[in-house]
């Protein structure tokens, strides 16, 4: 008799898990193969990057998306292989619809245009249009760039919100287009232009380790970003949003905040000093996942 109350309880946690996993495709697909695949973006630090050396990606969204692995695993009943794909900005949402990638953790903007092809979790980030000058530079706001020279990334959140943010002031700004954060910062620390306009944590990034550089207060533009999901699954959003609620309300992820936006971040320990927004803030006191138009 102690044989069928085991038996018994085997098969009803099999249904149940079974039941678990046909409520969501994206959970099918992955208990089915007992593996969930990772989009990340191999240089987006602090987000997801691969550090010389070492063969997995690291990150904030990266061990936030860890927790949701976990979650996941609880939910399926099952230990689950991980299996990280490089993603492109070009490739990353065709990878989501065709099954290639389970979920995209390499931080996206949340806008309504793409909330047609793919769903989103609950605000993780809040990515802001920046401003950075020397030190030495007589700089304190946005105005009193008045006439001089910025550098842009080409088709990147500054170019399209830093011409807004002028517009709007009624100053006039000379641009220069950059291809690469590496050629903005290039032009920016040998004096062929006054500021350096970016996403704040690509220009912290860039300014780690040196003490030559600030950041104005202040963001010229705010974006969401999310993890990345296939559409129309809402049980699979379901457990992405929970676990993410869940972290902030325990403050795990204001902590993975600290961890990755405070320093020291491998492969060099550097320190990207770069505060909690308030925008941020008040999406975990609030947790939403409202697109930007």
């Amino acid at each position: 008799m102690c044989g069928l109350p085991r038996l018994i309880f085997a098969s009803l946690l099999a249904i149940s898990l079974n039941v678990a996993a046909e409520e969501s495709p994206t959970f099918e697909r992955i208990a089915q193969r007992a593996s969930i695949h990772l989009g990340y973006r191999e240089a987006a630090e602090p987000f997801t990057y691969l550090p010389a050396g070492q063969g997995s990606p690291v990150g904030y969204t990266w061990e936030i998306c860890s927790h949701v692995v976990s979650a996941i695993e609880i939910r399926l009943g099952k230990k689950l292989k991980v299996v990280p794909i490089a993603v492109t900005e070009n490739a990353r949402i065709m990878l989501l619809k065709t099954g290639v990638v389970d979920l995209d953790c390499g931080g996206a903007v949340n806008s309504v245009a793409r909330q047609k092809q793919v769903a989103f979790s609950l605000t993780l980030y809040v990515n802001e249009a920046r401003v950075m000058v020397k030190n030495s530079a007589a700089i304190a706001s946005f105005d009193q760039l008045a006439g001089k020279r910025v550098v842009v990334l080409a088709g990147g959140i500054a170019e399209r919100q830093v011409k807004q943010a002028a517009l709007s002031g009624n100053i006039t700004l000379q641009y220069q287009l950059a291809n690469s954060p590496a050629e903005a910062m290039a032009a920016f620390v040998k004096g062929e232009v006054d500021a350096y306009i970016g996403e704040g944590a690509t220009l912290a990034v860039q300014r780690a380790g040196s003490a030559d550089y600030r950041l104005l207060d202040g963001a010229l533009a705010a974006e969401p970003w999310a993890v990345m999901l296939p559409y129309g699954d809402p049980a699979a959003k379901q457990v992405v949003d929970e676990t993410l609620r869940g972290l902030m309300q325990s403050g795990e992820l204001a902590r993975i905040y600290d961890q990755w936006f405070g320093g020291p971040i491998p492969p060099n320990n550097a320190r990207l000093d770069l505060p909690m927004s308030s925008l941020l803030k008040t999406a975990i006191e609030y947790p939403n996942d409202k697109p930007v138009n």
